[in-house]
């Protein structure tokens, strides 16, 4: 009988938002799809918001490592702030790399991560990702209104792309709202053609902003990076914070600048591991 290959797996959490982590350079996963919907049961399988692969960037040149990831539906995702933090934390502390700033490719493009170190530079206390500019129209993913409406409620927001979609609506309830039922409804809206990440939002204090997440291919998770900087991008546009604001979502805080000098996003925040494994491929 031939033996199942058996797959090393890592479980890290940034914010709450928690994934599975494999280091595709000693393991292969042929159907990431596949192994994404199976691993992320949580009663079947490992349990996660999705399976991210880490490994060689196509251009050694412009980048260290790469970052694939895949929901929990098995769609793949274009970025994820939280699994980037928790990759420069997985990357340094399994002594993969000794470098403090490391640029990591993914399907939206390099990011730069800035590892914030501790205990004699031996643990990575938080990271910050330089997310890029934001993108506020793309046709391919948004074509409008910014009005939508679900089961007779009305939502303004605005579109904000950090490599992958989000809608930002700011509402006055947001610990009562029922956000599985709305935001099922909004992420397959005909304004979407690509379906969409949507992000409720309410600010709570000066530059602090209370947000929920429906994430597109894994429904309400705990935090999402991008959205985060989504949120944060939105509430300065349209002047209910600055250009730096809190972020406090249901798994953690993370902290946002939309800065002025050169229109890039950075999030900082934490990253921890939960657990290993062995699981069958």
């Amino acid at each position: 009988m031939q033996m199942k290959e058996t797959v090393h797996f890592t479980k890290m959490q940034g914010a709450g938002n928690d994934y599975i982590y494999v280091d595709t350079q000693q393991y292969d996963i042929p159907d990431p799809e596949k192994a994404a919907i199976a691993w992320s049961a949580y009663h079947t399988g490992i349990g996660s918001d999705g399976l991210v692969l880490i490994g060689k960037p196509h251009d050694g040149r412009r980048a260290d490592y790469s970052m694939r990831i895949f929901n929990a539906d098995g769609s793949e995702a274009m970025m994820c702030g939280n699994a980037s933090r928790c990759i420069g934390k997985y990357l340094y502390e399994k002594g993969l790399t000794r470098k403090d700033t490391i640029r990591l490719e993914t399907l939206s493009g390099i990011k730069i991560l800035k590892l914030h170190l501790q205990d004699n530079k031996e643990v990575v206390k938080s990271v910050t990702v330089d997310m890029l500019e934001p993108k506020l129209e793309n046709p391919e993913q948004f074509i409008g209104p910014s009005v939508l409406e679900a089961d007779g409620r009305k939502f303004e927001g605005t579109y904000v792309c950090m490599g992958n979609p989000h809608f930002v609506t700011f509402v006055d309830d947001i610990d009562t709202i029922d956000i599985a039922h709305y935001g099922k409804i909004l992420e397959r809206d005909k304004a979407f053609p690509q379906r969409c990440n949507i992000e409720f939002a309410q600010v709570t204090d000066t530059d602090i902003i209370r947000t929920r997440v429906w994430e597109r291919g894994s429904g309400i998770t705990m935090a999402c990076g991008t959205g985060a900087c989504a949120t944060a991008v939105a509430a300065a546009l349209t002047n209910r914070t600055g250009r730096k604001s809190s972020i406090v979502m249901d798994g953690g805080t993370l902290e946002i600048e939309y800065s002025e000098a050169d229109d890039h996003v950075y999030m900082t925040g934490p990253a921890a591991f939960a657990f290993e494994g062995e699981i069958e491929l």
